[in-house]
């Protein structure tokens, strides 16, 4: 009975050493670099009514607004109430300037106009 221990592990042993290759060297791959993304702040109430009152020093002040943008848009659609309207009857699309650091009203004329 103690003849066949060291007899089945010679085999194993062998076999085991038999088995040992060298990994093949990793490939190095292509990761992909995430587009930048603006940095601008989102644009809440306070914000919006600064930039109607700049863009539009004639009109009414912004009494309500509400601003929403879509993931991954460049853009925010905003719906505002100018005066003592409470309903948000007017819109306006914001765009970012071209330095990348602040909102601007796309199409003020239009949106001054309203």
């Amino acid at each position: 009975m103690k003849l066949t221990a060291p007899l089945i592990l010679v085999p194993a042993l062998a076999i085991a050493a038999c088995g040992e290759e060298p990994a093949p060297e990793p490939v190095p791959t292509e990761t992909a670099t995430p587009e930048p993304t603006p940095t601008v702040p989102a644009p809440d109430q306070e914000l919006f009514s600064s930039l109607f009152a700049a863009t539009c020093p004639d009109a009414e002040a912004v009494n309500e607004s509400f601003c929403q943008r879509a993931l991954g848009a460049d853009t925010v659609s905003c719906e505002f109430s100018l005066g003592d309207d409470e309903y948000l009857r007017n819109d306006a699309t914001l765009e970012i300037d071209e330095t990348g650091e602040a909102w601007v009203i796309a199409d003020a004329e239009t949106v001054c106009a309203q």
